[in-house]
C-alpha cells in the first residue's frame, strides 16, 4: 500500500509540474531555424456562429431565416456589418480585425467542416482532434503526430496553453502544456520551500522519482517567473461543449503567454489555444449580447496573435467542431448545424477574399435543409497550412490525416 501510495503522488504531482516548460532549458533564440514557420491552431469549443461572424448580408434569405439576431445589413453605423464585399461582413464585434482584412492577411472559408454528420459536441471534437471524421477508436491527436514529424532533433516541438490536458496534443510525442490565465504566472505548491522538502522526504530512496518531480517543479517555477512580466499579472451541456476548455474572456492572456513562450523557444512550431462558451441555444443576440461580446474576445485574441506571429510562413487558424443553424430557434439562439466558417491569418495567406465554395442559404442548399453544407474538409484546410507554413510535401499529409483527400479549389489560399 506504501508504495501504491507513493505512486499515486508522484503521479499527481508529475500531471502538475510537467504542465509547463523549463524556460532555463530553453535554446537560445539565435539557435532556432531562420525560416522556420509556426503553425497556432485557435478552436472554439462549443460550435460558434460562423454565419455572425461572418455574415451573409448579400443574402435576403439570411435576414428571413433570423429575424432577431441576424446583424443588420452595413450601413456605415456601429451596429451594423462591416464590409468585407458585395456577399460576406464582418461582425462589428470584429472591427479590429478589419485592418487585417485590407492588409490582405486574414482570409474566411465558409463552408468547411467535418464529412461526419455527429451533432454531438464530444463525438464531433474528437474527430477534429484526432483527425480522423467518423472513427471514435482510440488514437493520438494529429497536432501531436504532427510534432513529431516537424521535429529537428531538438526535443519539443508543440506547446498547447489553456487546457490541462486537450486531446489533439495527447500521444507519444513529448509536448509542452501552460495553465490558462493568470494560473500559468503561479509557481505551484512545491514552489514552497517547506513543502517540496516534505516531499523529498517521502521519496528518500527514490532517487529517480525525487529527481524527476524536482525537475518538473524547477520547470513550473522558471515558467512562472517568466510569465509574470511588469503588465501579465494584473492582466451541464454547456460544460460538456466547453470539453475543459477556458472562457472567451481569457484567450487573449493565454495568447500573451502563447507568443512569449513560443518567442523564447524557436524550436516551438506548433501552438495550441482554446475556449469554450460558444454553445449558444438561447438569447445569442446579434449586434450586441452573449455571442457579440465572445467575437469581442476572439477579435482581441486575433489582434495579440498577430502582433506575435507576423513572420512570412507563420500561420493562425480559427476553427470550431461544426457550425450552427442557418435559422434562429424559438429561444433566439441557434442549435447545433453542420458547416462552419474557418479562418486564416498570416503573411503566406491570400487575404481580403474568402475561399472556397459558397451556394448561398436557399434551403436546396443546405445541408438536411437547415445547415452550412461542408463543401471543404476541414483536414484538407490543415493540410494546405501544413505544406505552406510548416514544410511538409503533400505525401507527409497522410501521417498527419490519414485517408483525407487534397482539395484543390483551396489551392489558392495560400501565396506561393
Amino acid at each position: 500500500m506504501r508504495i501504491n501510495r507513493r505512486q499515486a503522488i508522484f503521479q499527481t504531482l508529475r500531471m502538475g509540474a510537467f504542465s509547463l516548460p523549463a524556460i532555463s532549458a530553453i535554446p537560445a533564440l539565435a539557435d532556432a531555424p531562420s525560416q522556420s514557420g509556426r503553425m497556432v491552431l485557435v478552436f472554439l469549443r462549443g460550435a460558434y456562429d460562423g454565419l455572425s461572424m461572418l455574415v451573409p448580408h448579400g443574402d435576403a434569405r439570411y435576414y428571413q431565416l433570423r429575424p432577431s439576431i441576424a446583424i443588420p445589413k452595413p450601413d456605415g453605423t456601429l451596429k451594423t456589418a462591416l464590409t468585407l464585399d458585395d456577399t460576406f461582413g464582418l461582425h462589428p464585434a470584429c472591427a479590429g480585425l478589419l485592418p487585417l482584412w485590407q492588409q490582405g492577411v486574414l482570409a474566411a472559408i465558409p463552408c468547411a467542416g467535418s464529412p461526419d454528420t455527429s451533432r454531438s459536441h464530444f463525438d464531433a471534437q474528437y474527430h477534429w482532434e484526432t483527425g480522423k471524421p467518423g472513427s471514435s477508436s482510440p488514437s493520438a491527436g494529429w497536432l501531436n503526430v504532427l510534432s513529431g514529424m516537424v521535429g529537428d532533433g531538438m526535443g519539443l516541438h508543440a506547446l498547447g496553453v489553456g487546457e490541462s490536458s486537450p486531446r489533439i496534443l495527447s500521444g507519444p510525442a513529448p509536448v509542452q502544456l501552460v495553465g490558462n490565465g493568470l494560473s500559468a504566472t503561479r509557481p505551484g505548491t512545491l514552489a514552497e520551500t517547506k513543502t517540496r522538502e516534505a516531499v523529498l522526504q517521502l521519496y528518500a530512496g527514490h532517487e529517480k522519482m525525487a529527481s524527476a518531480m524536482l525537475e518538473g517543479a524547477n520547470s513550473r517555477m522558471s515558467t512562472a517567473n517568466m510569465l509574470k512580466a511588469p503588465n501579465m499579472a494584473s492582466s451541464n451541456e454547456q460544460q460538456a461543449a466547453n470539453n475543459g476548455a477556458g472562457s472567451p474572456q481569457g484567450l487573449a492572456l493565454d495568447a500573451k503567454h502563447l507568443g512569449i513562450l513560443m518567442q523564447q523557444n524557436r524550436h516551438l512550431r506548433i501552438g495550441f489555444l482554446s475556449s469554450g462558451g460558444w454553445d449558444t441555444h438561447i438569447n445569442q443576440g446579434g449586434a450586441t449580447g452573449l455571442l457579440a461580446n465572445n467575437l469581442t474576445n476572439l477579435s482581441n485574441t486575433l489582434i495579440q496573435l498577430r502582433s506575435a506571429y507576423n513572420e512570412p510562413n507563420d500561420v493562425v487558424i480559427v476553427a470550431s467542431e461544426f457550425g450552427r443553424t442557418c435559422a434562429e430557434n424559438g429561444s433566439r439562439g441557434t442549435d447545433h448545424g453542420h458547416g462552419n466558417v474557418m479562418w486564416l491569418l498570416g503573411n503566406r495567406v491570400q487575404g481580403g477574399r474568402w475561399h472556397g465554395r459558397w451556394d448561398g442559404l436557399a434551403q436546396n442548399q443546405l445541408n438536411e435543409g437547415r445547415d452550412l453544407p461542408v463543401h471543404h474538409d476541414f483536414r484538407a484546410v490543415f493540410a494546405q497550412t501544413l505544406v505552406a507554413s510548416l514544410g511538409l510535401s503533400k505525401t507527409d499529409i497522410p501521417q498527419v490525416f490519414p485517408g483525407y483527400k487534397w482539395d484543390q479549389k483551396l489551392d489558392e489560399i495560400f501565396k506561393i
